[in-house]
C-alpha cells in the first residue's frame, strides 16, 4: 500500500505499524517523534498503531549540537 512519509511516497506492507516504518528507515526510537495524519503518536503506541493506505506520516529527527553562549 502507498503512504506519504515526510512528503515522499512510500510503499509499505499491509498491516504495517509505525515501528515497521522506522525500522525500514534505520531510525532509532530515542531520537525521533512521529506524527500520523497530523496527530502526534506516543512512542508506547508505535508498535500497535497501524498504517492505512494514503496515511501521512511525518518523522522528526532530534539532533544535538550547537554552540553554547557560556
Amino acid at each position: 500500500m502507498t503512504v506519504i512519509v515526510n512528503g515522499n511516497t512510500a510503499d509499505v506492507g499491509e498491516g504495517s505499524v509505525i515501528s515497521d516504518i522506522l525500522r525500514s528507515l534505520g531510525l532509532t526510537a530515542d531520537r525521533v517523534a512521529v506524527e500520523l495524519n497530523q496527530k502526534i503518536i506516543r512512542r508506547a503506541e508505535w508498535g500497535s498503531t497501524r498504517i492505512s493506505e494514503g496515511d501521512r506520516v511525518e518523522i522528526v529527527h532530534f539532533v544535538g549540537g550547537g554552540e553554547s553562549d557560556t
